[in-house]
């Protein structure tokens, strides 16, 4: 079954099953940039027009019911590292870049009515509800995050703070699928043997299809997760030019999505 469902023109969301959570990405519609940005640009790190950028992420806060002053956002450097976050780092990156929590990746609470947001265009997506502890999380993933372990130190994070491993839910949200991601033998030189049957199709010449997804999800299986808590989407991202934006589809002129995920009361 299809883990994303659209909620709005703005929003697809996940994790219905979890009362206490909502948690989805935005769309490209329904906002205020123009192109190539149209319309729902939700990153600053673009050469939009930052007041358009705003008003597009207080559509969305607006939408979810709560402000910006109660977000928070990483700075995302293509890393793996993990910050717990409450409401002390409220606000952080929501009106500017240099606000961001500094040099991570992935950001996980367990304060409730506070939302964690991450960008993508491509990359991967991965969300984490534990319903038992009352934590979630959310990590951005490109290639190197991925190959470099990036779920597996989500996970350990959550268990660090409580969290067992057969309580953690997942989700492996739309990204580039494997049909239009072609990557080289560098990238591929990172993924183990064991791994490459699943989510590697070799081309020839040194060029390989690389499935980001099923690599996540076999790497947290690896980890400890169980199978059945694992959701992967179907959607990608190169594929679904009315929906997402497409850093390689649209050769780095484009939007970024916003991946979002909070406990509620």
């Amino acid at each position: 079954m299809e883990p994303f469902q659209s909620h709005s023109i703005r929003q697809m969301t996940c994790f219905h099953s979890h009362q206490h959570v909502t948690a989805g990405l935005t769309t490209r519609q329904g906002g205020h940039s123009e192109a190539p940005f149209d319309s729902l640009n939700m990153g600053l790190h673009v050469s939009d027009k930052k007041e358009d950028v705003l008003k597009n992420r207080r559509a969305l806060a607006d939408e979810i019911g709560i402000p910006l002053s109660r977000w928070v956002i990483g700075e995302q450097v293509h890393g793996t590292e993990v910050a717990s976050v409450d409401h002390r780092n409220a606000g952080a990156g929501t009106t500017s870049l240099q606000t961001a929590v500094s040099s991570v990746d992935g950001l996980i609470t367990n304060e409730k009515e506070l939302v964690l947001g991450a960008f993508f265009a491509d990359c991967v997506p991965l969300y984490f509800s534990d319903s038992e502890s009352g934590w979630v999380g959310i990590a951005h993933a490109g290639w190197k995050g991925t190959v470099n372990g990036m779920a597996g130190e989500m996970i350990r994070a959550l268990q660090e703070k409580g969290c067992k491993l057969g309580d953690i839910q997942a989700v492996i949200g739309p990204s580039i699928g494997m049909k239009h991601y072609e990557v080289d033998d560098h990238v591929i030189s990172f993924i183990p043997e064991t791994y490459k049957k699943e989510c590697v199709i070799s081309k020839g010449k040194g060029k390989y299809q690389l499935d980001l997804k099923v690599l996540h999800r076999r790497m947290m299986i690896e980890e400890g997760l169980k199978e059945d808590n694992i959701q992967m989407t179907n959607f990608c991202t190169y594929e679904e030019e009315k929906t997402f934006y497409s850093h390689r589809r649209d050769q780095g002129s484009t939007g970024r999505m916003l991946g979002f995920i909070t406990l509620r009361t």
